[in-house]
């Protein structure tokens, strides 16, 4: 795709009806002849919108504003050029636990949780949010995890989870008010919960790090596998991860995983992981596939924020 046609599915599809700040910016930058010479000087995997847009956030410029936000990156293209370069989006979104517990509550108890992709690892506490579907509510404390499930009865427990781990190319620490500032970047501007969310979840991992190792999701995941307790269920699951994944590199991720003992929950693009015979997805927004051992299940959308059932 074209550099206009990435911000202009960005903003269709991802940003519509989420962020109207996103919104207006995607589909100026679309039609901005100008950024898209200076993006068209970056690898394609390092144009995307959420990139760009957090490296801004990230150095203090304003997103609100279109045209402030043309005459900023284009007066400081070196200097976001470069953080494009050296860093990827790494959201991590403990919301997304909201449609991975309907799953993770039904295996076989206790849970060995490794995370690819983890990023800071707050995606491997499950067990210790909270969550809200609708008037039905599960666990306690902070932070409350809301999602508008369809489809499925609402789970009625929270996972035990005896082990947790993360492989990720870099691993980041909550700990570190920069790799703390680089994700409350990714967030887009008028998340105040999400922001919110952060902070109470990164407080969660900060009191019982998790294991995060730097590596690959090929050739370092089976040491990794292999570290999990013996009478744990290994549970390897990924969200929005793999389109960052080089396909061939995909593909030889997917016949590692699937040798591994244990379960393999995936919550990807459809087009990014496929699957035969999907049913139509709830809107034109952009959906990810929950799926357990390559058996589709659910549409998600990107935050946690909804699930359908279909399977």
């Amino acid at each position: 795709m074209t550099v206009a046609e990435v911000y202009t599915r960005f903003a269709a599809r991802e940003a519509h009806g989420v962020s109207p700040a996103y919104e207006r910016l995607a589909l100026a930058v679309a039609r901005d002849d100008e950024l898209h010479a200076l993006l068209r000087g970056l690898p394609p995997a390092k144009r995307q919108p959420n990139l760009l847009f957090a490296v801004v956030r990230l150095l203090g410029g304003p997103v609100e504003d279109p045209a402030a936000f043309h005459d900023y990156a284009v007066a400081n293209w070196p200097a976001i050029a470069a953080e494009m370069r050296s860093r990827a989006t790494q959201t991590n979104e403990a919301g997304r636990c909201a449609v991975l517990l309907p799953v993770l509550a039904a295996l076989p108890q206790p849970l060995a949780l490794l995370e690819v992709g983890a990023s800071a690892g707050l995606c491997l506490y499950p067990d210790r949010y909270a969550y809200r579907y609708g008037d039905h509510q599960v666990g306690s404390g902070e932070p409350v995890l809301d999602c508008v499930a369809t489809g499925v009865a609402p789970p009625t427990r929270l996972p035990e989870v005896v082990w947790r781990a993360g492989l990720d190319l870099n691993p980041l620490d909550v700990t570190d008010p920069a790799d703390l500032a680089w994700l409350d970047a990714l967030i887009w501007p008028e998340h105040t919960h999400r922001r919110a969310r952060l902070r109470a979840a990164a407080a969660v991992a900060a009191a019982e790090p998790p294991l995060l190792v730097r590596g690959d999701l090929v050739d370092d995941l089976p040491a990794l596998a292999a570290r999990a307790p013996a009478g744990a269920t290994l549970v390897v699951f990924h969200t929005s991860v793999l389109y960052q994944v080089p396909v061939p590199r995909r593909e030889a991720f997917v016949e590692v995983v699937r040798g591994l003992p244990g379960h393999w929950i995936a919550n990807e693009a459809p087009d990014v992981l496929r699957h035969d015979a999907l049913p139509a997805p709830p809107s034109g927004a952009s959906h990810n596939v929950l799926a357990l051992d390559g058996a589709p299940l659910a549409w998600t959308r990107g935050h946690g924020q909804a699930l359908g059932w279909f399977a």
